[in-house]
């Protein structure tokens, strides 16, 4: 398995849509961030479906090491 790529140091804010599924890139390697696009193939990591309960805006995390996937914990600070 590779290791995960920090793609930013700080999270990402989404405007997310009720009934809406996201699929959030775990490897870091995705030109879409935070987004998959398919570029963990070969690294045993898959993407994380977040199913939007209402619209708002999230942050997801970019730094890819958060305690709660898909969602910044802040945990970039002490990378």
């Amino acid at each position: 398995m590779d290791e995960v790529r920090i793609a930013q140091r700080g999270p990402y804010a989404v405007d997310v849509c009720a009934g809406q599924d996201y699929f959030w890139c775990r490897c870091g390697r995705s030109a879409k961030q935070p987004f998959c696009d398919g570029s963990h193939q070969g690294t045993g990591l898959r993407p994380l479906k977040l199913h939007a309960e209402r619209s708002e805006t999230l942050f997801f995390c970019g730094c890819k090491h958060s305690h709660t996937p898909p969602l910044c914990d802040g945990t970039h600070n002490d990378l």
